[in-house]
């Protein structure tokens, strides 16, 4: 996944927007202009853009509500309680990198996986400061974490998101690559473990905790995602109705922690956090959706599904894919197997789910939270100094395959 980014003092900034929708729009405006000539008329073109918007606004509205529950948490100090929590517990080195990796891997389902890896990485930092090599391998860990625990559930990553609301997987269907992303995690993990440095770094206090309406705020996230799930199992309607539905929730009680708030307590106004959300990730969707879909109308994504699922298969064509998107954005490799509407059954589809999900680890630019963390790391933490565990990473990517075959009722 490659980025341009800049480095402020308070967080990275990852800038990607800009020429993907540049793109988008100028290949719909070549297909306007050459429509005339192949007998397309502008109804079918006004067809084609409307199916791409009704895609892009379903998963624009989830993601906004998902993207203003996580800054809510981070203005409560949530994620800061818990950097705290663990700075404090005065970890050995071996145990501080076990315990982040585990963290990562079991909050990223939930939580955004970029956000998880910036507060375990915090954490990596704030206690390994004179330990670079430590910080090195550790972040490697988080990266790798990160990745594997947004596969298996559909709120874990945009690309497993993407197949949910896609109807090809159904929401339980994910928890069975609940094993193989662990598989994939783990193998590598075990093997840089032994690289970790010994002893325990000095003693370190942080007296950080939650405001006030935090706990509140985590209860009704959990609300919330449950309402998306029901809408969408029980009642057929689109999971981003119930998350919608969650957002009012929390904007009363946003409305109620302000009118009741004293002058120590952050201003709480949900619309800032509805401004703090990655609008520019966002807007990247925006991009590569209207631009996949434009070559998905004039039929290039057909000829490229025939290619490769018709040529190469449907499990090798997979398991390459997930290479790519360690240097190819996932989301746009995901959008494109989608065009292509290959005909798969669902232990292919979650396939391509685990390879697109846990392949971005293979390179530090090859997922947001790589970027982000190299941002933050400053030095500490680099492309060359992930690129030497890429062999292990590619064990690991290769065994989570193979366990995937293996449970997931392969003939």
């Amino acid at each position: 996944m490659s980025y341009l980014f800049v480095i402020t003092e308070e967080k990275t900034q990852i800038r990607k927007s800009k020429p993907v929708m540049l793109g988008a729009g100028i290949i719909w405006l070549i297909i306007a202009y050459a429509a005339p000539q192949f007998g397309m008329s502008r109804e079918q073109l006004g067809q084609a853009i409307t199916h791409d918007l009704d895609q892009y606004a379903s998963l624009l509205l989830f993601l906004l509500c998902a993207m203003t529950y996580i800054s809510m948490l981070d203005k409560t100090n949530v994620f800061a309680a818990m950097r705290a929590y663990l700075v404090n517990k005065a970890l050995s080195y071996r145990q501080l990198f076990w315990v982040t990796g585990l963290i990562t891997f079991f909050l990223s389902p939930f939580a955004d996986n970029l956000t998880t890896a910036l507060v375990m990485g915090s954490v990596v930092l704030a206690i390994g400061a004179n330990k670079p090599k430590f910080v090195s391998v550790a972040m490697v860990s988080i990266v790798c974490a990160a990745n594997a625990g947004g596969v298996f559930s559909p709120f874990g990553d945009i690309t497993t998101l993407m197949v949910w609301q896609s109807g090809h997987v159904e929401f339980t269907q994910f928890f069975s690559l609940f094993v193989p992303a662990l598989v994939t995690y783990l193998v590598p993990t075990v093997v840089m473990s032994f690289f970790v440095p010994k002893g325990v770094p000095l003693p370190t206090k942080d007296c950080t905790l939650m405001t006030r309406g935090a706990r509140r705020t985590i209860f009704l996230g959990i609300v919330t995602i449950t309402m998306a799930v029901a809408f969408e199992q029980f009642l057929g309607l689109p999971p981003f109705m119930g998350m919608m539905m969650g957002m009012s929730l929390l904007m009363f009680l946003t409305y109620y922690l302000r009118r009741t708030r004293v002058d120590t307590e952050p201003q709480y106004d949900i619309f800032e956090a509805v401004r703090a959300a990655e609008w520019d990730t966002l807007l990247f969707f925006f991009g590569v959706m209207f631009s996949v879909g434009a070559l998905t109308f004039i039929g290039y994504m057909g000829l490229a599904s025939h290619y490769l699922y018709g040529t190469l298969g449907a499990t090798q064509t997979n398991a390459i894919l997930g290479t790519v998107s360690a240097v190819i954005d996932n989301i746009p490799v995901m959008f494109s197997v989608l065009s292509m509407q290959p005909k798969m059954d669902v232990n292919q589809w979650l396939l391509i789910t685990l390879t697109c999900g846990v392949g971005g680890s293979l390179l530090s630019v090859g997922s947001a939270a790589g970027v982000a963390l190299m941002g933050s790391a400053k030095g500490q933490y680099t492309f060359l100094g992930h690129l030497r565990w890429t062999p292990v990473i590619m064990l690991g990517y290769i065994a989570g395959i193979g366990t995937h075959f293996l449970l997931n009722n392969y003939r």
